[in-house]
């Protein structure tokens, strides 16, 4: 006799045909409820295309759009998101695969657990912040040191300083917007206030080391440079790329779309009053001439004698598109790779 299989509040009747919440029915038509006992008889193993086509369409020619209908469905039955799945993870190329604990059992791949998630885009995240750090790095680095032998020391000093401090950002806003999505209904926005939150707690303590550690040091402070409003500004941009660009099958596509979601934010930043890293650098430049930081020389690629208002929207939406584009990247290649195993 066929028992009842129970996730997550759910629970699947396959001798009745029914898919209950709560003990009330769940509407579902015949094939899309093959569909669903087949992701969980099969639950933590990859359910390629052509198993869906043998064992649900069994045989009849379909495109692979109705598949993508049939899950869509699925996903919207069960209050799943496909940018953060609880139920049904998608395997580009290959298949699906049903992740939510089964009858209280972990699926079969512990590789899927929640913990290992939530550290894995983590971390991935946080490397992608460190490369963003590079990248920026190099071009301020490039344009901002003086010429003659000091040239290199200063490039490296500037690469290593964007470095850290992309790296301790990425990571605030990728754990954001891992912690936001652990253990809660998904919903578009939990990652978008996770990474708004995340930014917004490292923009904090930067700020509040950074200008104690300049008054130690020089016995005064630039002032009002990069802090907690534009950390939640970018780290919730951020989030909402991470979201739209998991919704898109090509990282290829999906990558631009979280540069975008960058850029507008660094552009908004700059708009409200707000400073990212080159205003910052732009605004110590002022306060200690004695560095010879000749950020202002940034601003002759952008049509300005000095770090002007233009410059500072153009540097701010380059600063926002790498950022969010290289942690977002990092973070949906890491739960790619994870998916494909």
């Amino acid at each position: 006799m066929t028992t009842s299989i129970r996730f997550a509040g759910f629970e699947l009747d396959p001798a009745d045909r029914q898919l209950r919440r709560g003990g009330a029915p769940v509407d579902l038509n015949g094939r899309y409820f093959d569909a669903l006992a087949l992701l969980v008889g099969e639950a933590g193993r990859l359910v390629t295309k052509d198993r869906f086509m043998d064992e649900v369409w069994r045989g009849v020619p379909v495109t692979d759009e109705a598949l993508t209908q049939c899950i869509r469905t699925l996903r919207r039955q069960l209050g799943d998101d496909a940018a953060a799945p609880r139920f049904i993870e998608t395997v580009p190329k290959h298949g699906y695969r049903f992740i939510a604990p089964v009858d209280g059992r972990a699926p079969v791949s512990a590789a899927h657990s929640e913990q290992s998630d939530f550290v894995r885009l983590g971390l991935s995240g946080t490397a992608g912040g460190g490369v963003a750090g590079m990248l920026g790095g190099l071009f301020y680095g490039s344009a901002a040191t003086p010429a003659g032998g000091g040239a290199i020391s200063g490039l490296l000093v500037l690469l290593a300083l964007t470095s850290v401090l992309a790296l301790v950002g990425g990571a605030g806003v990728a754990f954001g917007i891992a912690l936001a999505g652990k253990d809660r209904e998904p919903r578009w926005y939990w990652p978008v206030l996770g990474g708004a939150a995340g930014g917004l707690l490292i923009g904090a303590i930067v700020r509040l080391l950074g200008l104690d550690g300049l008054a130690l040091l020089f016995g005064r402070s630039p002032g009002d440079m990069t802090g907690a409003s534009e950390g939640a500004i970018l780290g919730a941009a951020v989030g909402l790329g991470f979201v739209i660009a998991g919704r898109q099958e090509k990282l290829r596509i999906g990558a631009p779309l979280a540069a975008l979601c960058g850029a507008l934010a660094g552009v908004l930043i700059p708009m409200l009053g707000g400073r990212l890293l080159g205003g910052s650098l732009d605004l110590f430049a002022a306060h200690f001439p004695e560095t010879r930081l000749g950020i202002a020389q940034v601003g002759a690629l952008f049509g300005e004698p000095g770090f002007g208002y233009v410059t500072e929207l153009a540097t701010g939406a380059l600063e926002g598109a790498l950022f969010a584009g290289c942690v977002v990247c990092g973070m949906l290649l890491a739960r790619r790779s994870a998916a494909s195993r």
